[in-house]
């Protein structure tokens, strides 16, 4: 029993010296080629950045580029090391990976969802239609992504809500923040209000804002004014816009309006609230049909002013 016993020892010790040490090369193998090839990937898009004056728009870029082809060279150095340790355990990988074909055949035609987000996400990755930093509409949810990869978009919207979108769900993408923003302004003022004052106000906010060491660095282009836009029911409209960095747009608009509606106060520009005006018309004779005016509780009373 003793020698038994001895004999079992001699040979897990003697296989764990040969193939256990191998096994734990590859490991460690495996470990540091990943690390590596995150390392690789970063200090390269890194210095393809130093070479593009790296601005905000290529940053999001690379940052989003780097992590996906982590992601896949991690995944392809797991696969060759797990095959390589099953063949340190004398496991032979030929049928092993003839019954993964067969597998992923049939897997294949039970989750055709997956392989649809993975093209999808490749081609979205190919036409640079969404990065990492980029505020998008997609699949009728809206937000910043945060992730990106081959499956799945992460976005997290202005209530701090996640949602995580497959991309095979994805059909239009509207990226509110590619390259540029712009944000529009509907400035709604009185029907008694000369137009062209009114512009000549928003072209001096617009300068004064753009004088602003805060907010100058992230306004690209002064304001364009459209003209009046239309005449609605209780105020004209006069529509604008201004061209800013990538996701400034919306703290600009909000600075822009704080000030515009200060400096309407001070010129007397009306903002209206809605309201109704009567006109009861007038016949040939020019004269006006009575307006009859019950009042409740009591008797109805005549014409009004008879």
């Amino acid at each position: 029993m003793d020698k038994s016993i001895s004999r079992y020892a001699e040979v897990a010790w003697t296989w764990i010296a040969d193939h256990g040490l191998r096994i734990a090369v590859i490991l460690v193998l495996m470990y540091t080629g990943i690390r590596l090839s995150h390392m690789a990937s970063s200090r390269l898009f890194a210095f393809l950045g130093r070479r593009k004056a790296m601005d905000d728009e290529y940053k999001k870029r690379a940052d989003t580029l780097s992590a996906v082809i982590g992601y896949v060279i991690s995944a392809t150095i797991i696969t060759i090391a797990a095959l390589t340790i099953l063949s340190e355990l004398d496991i032979r990988i030929g049928p092993v990976l003839a019954a993964a074909g067969v597998l992923g055949v049939a897997v294949g035609f039970g989750a055709q969802h997956l392989v649809q987000d993975v093209i999808s996400g490749f081609f979205i990755l190919l036409d640079d239609e969404i990065r990492v930093g980029d505020v998008v509409e997609i699949a009728g949810k809206s937000g910043l992504v945060e992730r990106l990869n081959l499956r799945m978009v992460v976005l997290r919207d202005l209530a701090g809500n996640v949602h995580y979108v497959r991309n095979g769900m994805i059909d239009v993408v509207t990226n509110m923040t590619k390259d540029y923003s712009r944000y529009v302004f509907d400035i709604r003022v009185a029907y008694r209000e000369d137009v062209d004052e009114v512009i000549r106000v928003v072209r001096q906010v617009d300068e004064e804002l753009r004088s602003d060491p805060q907010f100058s660095g992230d306004i690209l282009e002064p304001i364009e004014i459209l003209g009046l836009d239309r005449f609605a029911d209780s105020a004209i409209i006069i529509k604008a816009r201004t061209k800013t960095r990538p996701i400034k747009q919306w703290n600009i608009g909000r600075e822009f309006n704080r000030r515009l509606k200060r400096r309407f106060d001070e010129k007397n520009i009306e903002i209206p609230f809605p309201h109704v005006t009567l006109y009861m018309g007038q016949d040939k004779a020019g004269q006006a049909p009575p307006l009859n005016v019950a009042m409740e509780g009591g008797a109805s009373r005549g014409p009004l002013g008879g």
